[in-house]
């Protein structure tokens, strides 16, 4: 990123609203499946995006990265491609015309012993000027998500809004909203805008 103090005859513009959505540019084959639903490693990731009136977003687009099981970052080239048995740590999924989504991927490890795992996300969707970010962390490790730099920087409801919810197959459950009351909270990384 340019750094426009060091040119002050450059003003900053604003950003422009994401989309549209190119059907034939963004999907892929499998873009969803990090790893073969049913496999024997393989946890359904669900959830929907909801507006700040509560109405679902029916034309968003979300991208997970994450660690594999024993929480290595996949570092290998080539993340768009689906050959069965490799996980490549990249998912990314348009979500229906109800604005639900689903991943079929693996429960991360933690990067770092005694550290929560976690799942990062980015939403795209019409009216936002910028792409967000988001975690979703797992709901078992409770010692480790109460240890946790940024769950431990927020408030007990926010900290709970970015848990996801675990289901009796297995399952992971994780709502998005946009705005409003039970908003979900966004990241900002050091050089992204508002």
């Amino acid at each position: 990123m340019t750094d426009l103090t060091a040119t002050p005859d450059l003003t900053p513009t604003p950003g422009q609203t994401v989309g549209p959505f190119y059907g034939y540019a963004l999907p892929y084959e499998y873009d969803n499946e990090l790893v073969p639903p049913g496999s024997a490693r393989a946890v359904q990731l669900t959830g929907a995006v909801y507006d700040g009136a509560g109405e679902r977003v029916p034309d968003a687009i979300l991208e997970i990265w994450q660690p594999d099981e024993n929480g290595d970052v996949p570092r290998a080239t080539g993340s768009l491609r689906r050959n069965g048995f490799s996980f490549t740590g990249f998912g990314r999924v348009a979500v229906d015309p109800e604005g639900e989504f689903s991943f079929s991927t693996v429960n991360p490890g933690p990067t770092e012993v005694g550290k929560a795992p976690f799942i990062s996300v980015v939403i795209f969707a019409r009216g936002l000027l910028n792409r967000l970010f988001t975690r979703i962390y797992l709901p078992e490790d409770t010692e480790a998500l109460a240890a946790d730099p940024l769950l431990s920087s927020l408030d007990e409801a926010d900290r709970r809004r970015l848990i996801a919810t675990r289901g009796a197959d297995g399952s992971l459950r994780f709502d998005i909203r946009l705005q409003g009351e039970e908003e979900t909270p966004f990241l900002r990384f050091p050089g992204h805008e508002d």
